[in-house]
């Protein structure tokens, strides 16, 4: 039988529940066990394709095109997973899928009700997902963790925890393992551990018919024994089964946290049947010892949210730690820039230019709409100009087309009709087959290929062997075909195209030590110990490598 592990959180968001979640399922996995992923979100919305990354961090983009939660990165990160877009349950999803089977009669007349159709299609959502493979191999997995995502208490969350209630007895409650996150704050000057919040948290969640087996409380400082017996006893869990996450140096150590604090014997596995957990620790540890320094300006324009961009830093990170430096993102406010902002906030604009000027490398991402986007302009310019190792996203590998012909060809005029409609010279142009009525799903979206169109340069042997390369995109537009080969005689050259030969998906600069734009998201197929090839060659550029 598959074994579910369902993690829930209580008391608020944002504590963790997704590291805890693909954490376990590090663990699962170091025990030889198959593991899939499952995240419930249960806002209204289909997917996270229209949501800004100021409300809810960054969309992560799979295989298949689906557009979700971010933690959905995590589990593929963590578990080097390849998940699809139903492995990410909306409550969008779940009504249109029972209003559409009232529609077709499906119910014989019944009057339709959160109970039973509802929680009905919840369970068996869950389980055909849980039995799809996710890690290219035939066969169901051996276990599926479930995070579901809100706080316990929540009323968009009812359904759900009604649905998993009823779940542990469909599967049978030996298959399943409740985990609730919870938080246990500091308070008063002596610095006491308040178990009050989680006492409530988890009364709640008792009190809807879920027991948790297992407590992962969050706190600064690791949790004493008298605060762990006091959870248990008024908790109703084992004092075993409570385990303390404490701030960690870096976030690969809460396996191992786990592991340590006897998490593998409540789940019945050995976590030394492979050698994943050894290699795991391994690079916990040995990212703690790196102390030679290399810095990347982020030039964006949501970074007062860190999540916005999780998975660029991630891809970031993972690369530093393959060129054995310690990472420093200088993060810049595009807009901080431009030359207009000097006038309405000089220390704001010295403060941005300092700042870019003293780092190694710089990096633009992708991004919407036209706020900072001259700041994006100057960014890649100064990166062109100054020799600079430069990266930019999708976005900014259309920002560094647009300088490029405006400073190097003398086309003044050059932008893109994302920015200006009417623009005299299109440098960027809507892609013809998209949408213009609806946004939810409407983009170039999922896993497409690249074809090389030379046959040597930096980023090619980043990549390795192979006539392509196959990366998640998300846009709406695209460098305009008509100006391609009057680019390329200036010596930007276009050395990878979709397979049609027209649409340009990679570029690099001849006679720069690494200035490379891909119009693709590279960052979403990044791995501990398998950096993503554009951003290993930035952080090599960038800490004075060869390429």
């Amino acid at each position: 039988m598959m074994k579910y592990v369902i993690v829930s959180g209580g008391v608020l968001s944002g504590l963790g529940k997704g590291v805890t979640a693909s954490s376990i399922g590090v663990l699962l996995k170091s025990a030889g066990l198959r593991t899939t992923s499952i995240k419930i979100d249960p806002y209204l919305n289909s997917d996270a394709g229209t949501m800004s990354p100021f409300e809810h961090g960054e969309v992560f983009v799979l295989d298949d095109g689906g557009e979700v939660d971010l933690d959905l990165g995590n589990y593929e990160r963590f578990l080097d997973l390849n998940l699809g877009k139903d492995n990410n349950l909306t409550t969008g999803k779940i009504y249109s899928k029972v209003i559409e089977a009232e529609r077709r009669g499906d119910y014989l007349g019944k009057t339709v009700q959160v109970i039973p159709h509802i929680t009905d299609e919840i369970q068996n959502w869950i389980e055909r997902v849980a039995h799809m493979p996710a890690d290219g191999m035939e066969g169901a997995p051996d276990a599926c963790i479930i995070e579901l995502g809100g706080t316990v208490g929540d009323i968009e969350s009812a359904p759900y925890i009604e649905a998993l209630r009823q779940f542990q007895f469909r599967v049978g409650r030996e298959n399943v393992t409740f985990v609730h996150v919870s938080l246990v704050p500091v308070m008063g000057p002596v610095g006491e551990q308040k178990t009050k919040p989680t006492q409530h948290s988890v009364k709640e969640l008792r009190g809807l018919g879920i027991t948790p087996d297992i407590l992962v409380c969050r706190s600064t400082e690791p949790m004493t024994e008298e605060t762990k017996e006091k959870l248990a006893a008024f908790c109703h869990v084992s004092p075993d089964a409570v385990m303390s996450t404490h701030d960690v140096p870096n976030i690969y150590h809460v396996p191992l946290m786990l592991e340590e604090q006897g998490l593998c014997n409540i789940l019945d596995i050995d976590c030394n049947g492979t050698s994943m957990l050894k290699e795991w620790r391994a690079m916990a540890y040995d990212l703690d010892k790196l102390t030679e320094d290399v810095s990347i300006a982020m030039v964006g324009k949501y970074t007062d949210l860190s999540d916005a961009y999780l998975s660029v830093i991630k891809s970031l990170q993972h690369a530093a730690m393959k060129v054995r430096r310690k990472l420093t993102i200088n993060w810049i406010e595009a807009s901080h820039l431009e030359s207009s902002w000097k006038t309405k906030n000089a220390e704001d604009f010295s403060t941005a230019w300092g700042l870019l000027k003293s780092s190694d490398g710089v990096l633009v991402p992708g991004g919407f709409g036209d706020r900072g986007i001259e700041g994006k302009v100057v960014a890649a310019q100064y990166s062109r100009e100054n020799n600079v190792p430069y990266l930019g996203i999708c976005l900014g590998l259309q920002v560094a087309t647009i300088e490029f012909c405006r400073n190097v060809l003398g086309i003044s005029g050059a932008n893109s009709t994302e920015f200006d409609e009417n623009v005299e010279y299109p440098a960027v142009i809507f892609m013809p087959e998209i949408s213009k009525t609806h946004l939810g799903g409407t983009m170039r979206l999922g896993s497409r290929p690249t074809i090389w169109q030379v046959d040597d340069c930096k980023i090619k042997r980043l990549y390795g062997d192979g006539d392509s390369v196959d990366e998640r995109h998300r846009h709406r537009y695209e460098v305009n075909p008509d100006i391609i080969e009057q680019i390329e005689s200036a010596g930007l050259k276009f050395v990878g195209k979709d397979e049609t030969g027209q649409r340009c998906e990679i570029f690099e600069l001849d006679g720069h030590p690494y200035y490379v734009g891909v119009q693709y998201h590279p960052e979403f197929k990044t791995r501990p110990g398998k950096p993503s090839p554009p951003f290993l060659g930035l952080l090599m550029a960038a800490s004075g490598m060869d390429l």
